[in-house]
């Protein structure tokens, strides 16, 4: 019998989230994608840094689509030696696909990328093989280290600037 995870939402709370989703999806799905993009590129720097840059050699100059299938979101981003660039709608080398509750689930360590996987909640189209090197990488990196406190306003200009890099 599986036992629920720690930080179980009550049920309630659950079906509520489900109702806001459906209610702003149609919404968030006209909305430009690049501007997200640089949003998830700022927080992926600020809690990555450039430590998986390194790791994440093979994705240099190649376009990662994050779709979140239930809000009817797109989030394009590109991997240089500093980090995260958000990058405008191109043909992805790879796609992963997943809805926001199991995004945010990832983020917080809740549930980890294979279990998602394997209950087809999470898919990854493309080159696989790229989407399993960033998975990977950023599992490995300890988000709670780098995440402590709040960012000053110079670590996030920071962020900002190499996330608009061209």
């Amino acid at each position: 019998m599986r036992r629920p995870p720690q930080h179980a939402v009550p049920e309630a709370q659950t079906s509520a989230v489900d109702a806001l989703f459906a209610a702003l999806a149609p919404l968030a799905a006209r909305l430009p994608a690049f501007p997200g993009s640089v949003l998830l590129s700022v927080a992926a720097n600020l809690a990555f840094g450039t430590a998986a840059a390194e790791a994440l050699a093979p994705l240099f100059g190649k376009t990662v689509r994050i779709r979140v299938t239930d809000a009817g979101l797109n989030f394009h981003f590109k991997v240089s030696s500093s980090g995260f660039v958000a990058c405008r709608a191109a043909p992805p080398a790879v796609m992963i696909s997943a809805g926001a509750r199991d995004f945010l689930r990832l983020a917080r360590r809740e549930v980890d990328a294979d279990t998602l996987f394997f209950d087809r909640r999470l898919s990854i189209e493309g080159d696989t093989e790229l989407g399993l090197l960033l998975k990977n990488t950023l599992d490995a990196l300890d988000v709670k280290s780098v995440l402590g406190a709040p960012p000053g306003p110079l670590r996030l200009l920071s962020a900002l600037r190499a996330s608009l890099q061209a």
